[in-house]
């Protein structure tokens, strides 16, 4: 289970990371897994990525939500 902060809208797997955590349970749109972490990549996501954080390499399909993307080659 994941938890988002109702303060800022963070999310994390570890609610004492966050300020005001609330219990998040997200399914990946990709498998359709229920109640993934937050980092969650399955195969058919992993191979969608085309980007990732130079900062703390959160990887993603495009650079939204990506502090400083670099796109993976």
């Amino acid at each position: 289970m994941a938890h988002t902060c109702s303060s800022c809208g963070l999310m994390a797997d570890d609610a004492s990371s966050l300020c005001n955590p609330t219990e998040t349970i997200i399914s990946c749109s990709y498998c359709n897994m229920p109640d993934v972490g937050v980092n969650h990549i399955c195969k058919e996501k992993f191979a969608a990525m085309r980007y990732s954080c130079e900062t703390c390499g959160k990887v993603a399909v495009d650079t939204t939500g990506i502090c400083k993307p670099v796109e993976i080659v």
